[in-house]
């Protein structure tokens, strides 16, 4: 059967693939399996809970705060605030758990629920597959005052919201900022950090009804932020998700400023500053190769990991480092936040700007993207694709073509029967051609 722990929790369909029972039963088994690790020894145990907007949080937040208070857990109801706010609940308010509830970028249909351990922390691999392996099985129901009481978390918006702007090293008076806030669960405290942070501010997206979470607007629809940074003459804008761990940018122009152009503006605003930790930024294959040439150039170290957060962060405790992400616009400044934080990144990108003088324009020059051409490959054995002689043959070809102007990767998908192939080269054409090409070997040779 397939692991029901996804790489970023449980995530599907709400009230299909997640429903209330689930959520119910997942709370349970993550107390069982908590408290026999010992992490609420001598205490009572107490767990905070937030989600984002979306309707079906409403009945999947009763479900969890059911299974929990029915386990003998105290819940700290936090309300709608981003995934990074409830993880940074979680530390500083020394609870031993911590439970979002969201689907991130998804639709609204869709809902997920997702697990932190004290510390705000994401759970292991190990623990995950403990809390599966003991959903539903028979246990001794606590009664009484054992079991657990619900309260609101008073003030959390409040003391996630002074934590950002703790974390500001430059103020951000002067510059006017356009806010898509994707109708998700950053529709206040956004608004509000950036505005207690000096800036003069525009908001789009900042009217969740339930219903409208990513609905044409957040960091996966960026048209509508393009429009408005140009007609507001805004400085820049900056795009959040559905659960805002992600942030993207746009400069004057409204032209997009990837995860990619924001790690490397933000790596030498590290470096400069003296908080860049080892001079080395962690992210993933994925990123473009124009970013680590133009880091290479500036004497930064760039370490690269399997897609994905969750191995970012691995690395970055690893060897103790301070900045990491993708280029989808998962940014982890460690110093500040366990997990991607998309109010956080879009605060330190503006904070540069204001501080240096420069626009997002000319900060993101420092790096040019190249042409990214990606091809899935549908119906092929993807297990041989590192060992196959004529597919590998076929990259050696084609890296020796490119000659140190672009790269090729073949990654094989985490759950389907596909092979992505991705070509980066200094032209749309060149890379587009040869993409094709590897495409069509991966084809002959390992179709199912």
């Amino acid at each position: 059967m397939a692991r029901l722990f996804g790489t970023d929790g449980v995530r599907g369909l709400a009230n299909r693939d997640v429903t209330a029972e689930l959520a119910l039963d997942l709370s349970v088994a993550a107390a069982h399996v908590l408290a026999e690790a010992g992490a609420f020894e001598g205490h009572r145990p107490r767990a905070v809970l937030g989600r984002d907007p979306r309707a079906s949080g409403e009945f999947l937040a009763a479900a969890v705060t059911a299974g929990l208070l029915s386990a003998g857990v105290d819940v700290l109801d936090a309300g709608v605030l981003p995934t990074p706010a409830i993880a940074f609940l979680t530390a500083d308010s020394d609870a031993d758990l911590g439970v979002m509830l969201s689907a991130s970028h998804n639709a609204m249909p869709d809902n997920g629920i997702k697990f932190f351990a004290r510390g705000g922390h994401k759970l292991p691999d190990d623990v995950e597959d403990a809390i599966e392996a003991r959903m539903r099985e028979p246990w001794d129901r606590p009664t009484g005052a054992r079991v657990g009481r619900l309260r609101t978390f008073e003030g959390g918006a409040e003391r996630y919201v002074e934590h950002l702007l703790s974390a500001l090293p430059h103020r951000l008076d002067g510059l006017r900022v356009v806010i898509d806030a994707a109708h998700g669960a950053a529709s206040e405290v956004s608004p509000e950090a950036f505005r207690r942070a000096g800036a003069d501010i525009v908001v789009i997206g900042g009217e969740p009804d339930g219903l409208n979470i990513n609905d044409g607007y957040g960091s996966t629809h960026l048209d509508n932020l393009r429009k408005a940074v140009v007609e507001h003459g805004a400085d820049l804008g900056v795009a959040h998700d559905g659960d805002a761990d992600r942030c993207l940018a746009v400069d004057a122009r409204g032209e997009v400023v990837d995860g990619d152009q924001i790690m490397a503006i933000l790596s030498l605003a590290m470096r400069d500053h003296g908080t860049l930790a080892q001079d080395t930024l962690v992210t993933t294959v994925m990123s473009n190769l124009g970013m680590f040439q133009a880091l290479e150039r500036e004497g930064i170290t760039v370490k690269q990991t399997a897609v994905g957060d969750r191995y970012v962060l691995e690395e970055m405790k690893a060897s103790k480092l301070s900045l990491g992400g993708e280029q989808s616009g998962h940014v982890i400044a460690l110093d500040h936040g366990t997990t991607g934080d998309g109010v956080l990144t879009g605060l330190l990108l503006a904070s540069r700007v204001a501080e240096t003088g420069r626009s997002l324009q000319d900060l993101a020059s420092v790096m040019t993207r190249l042409p990214q051409v990606m091809i899935n490959v549908k119906g092929v054995d993807k297990n041989r694709v590192d060992d196959h002689e004529d597919v590998q043959a076929e990259v050696r070809a084609v890296e020796a073509e490119l000659a140190g102007t672009g790269r090729v990767l073949l990654r094989k998908s985490g759950t389907e029967p596909v092979v992505r192939v991705m070509v980066e080269a200094d032209n749309e054409d060149r890379a587009t051609e040869a993409a094709e090409r590897l495409a069509a070997v991966v084809e002959k040779h390992l179709a199912l």
